[in-house]
């Protein structure tokens, strides 16, 4: 094996590398304690960024509107919440990654909120950042309170119907 060290992938890199998803799978062993029976979908990384490209300015979308779109679209009881949480933080970065370099219409990641409309610390910039583009489109943020998150004040108001 060669010494050399690996390139890391770019986030669009990864945003591309599929890695043979989607997937259905049954539900089994210790995902049924938790999720209960049924199929799971671990949907591919560009069908997690294709759905967040939707949401026009001034709409919004949680990552459980996501993974109900991918449930229904595969044909699974539920989408793995995991990995769609990691797709969406990935779909960020390329994004955030593409306008770095002066790329136009990037996927809108800033209007994908956490599932009770909390900001996402994870996504390029951190909070400071994700608030100041959400308050630019017109949006009203609550300070977080102890370890809860900033979220967007009346947030299901503006969710996007998929």
């Amino acid at each position: 094996m060669s010494q050399k060290a690996r390139r890391r992938s770019s986030w669009r890199e990864k945003l591309a590398d599929s890695k043979d998803l989607p997937k259905v799978e049954e539900i089994a062993g210790k995902m049924s304690t938790r999720w209960g029976t049924g199929t799971v979908v671990i949907p591919a990384p560009k069908e997690v960024d294709e759905i967040m490209r939707e949401v026009p300015v001034g709409k919004l979308i949680t990552i459980n509107q996501i993974r109900a779109v991918l449930a229904r679209k595969h044909g699974a009881t539920i989408c793995c919440p995991m990995t769609t949480g990691i797709f969406a933080w990935i779909a960020a970065h390329a994004a955030a990654e593409a306008a770095a370099v002066g790329e136009t219409g990037v996927t809108p990641y800033w209007r994908t909120l956490k599932g009770e409309g909390e900001l996402n610390a994870k996504y390029p910039g951190g909070l400071e950042a994700q608030w100041a583009r959400l308050q630019g489109e017109g949006h009203e943020i609550e300070p977080g309170k102890g370890k809860k998150p900033p979220r967007v004040v009346d947030f299901a108001r503006h969710l996007i119907e998929l």
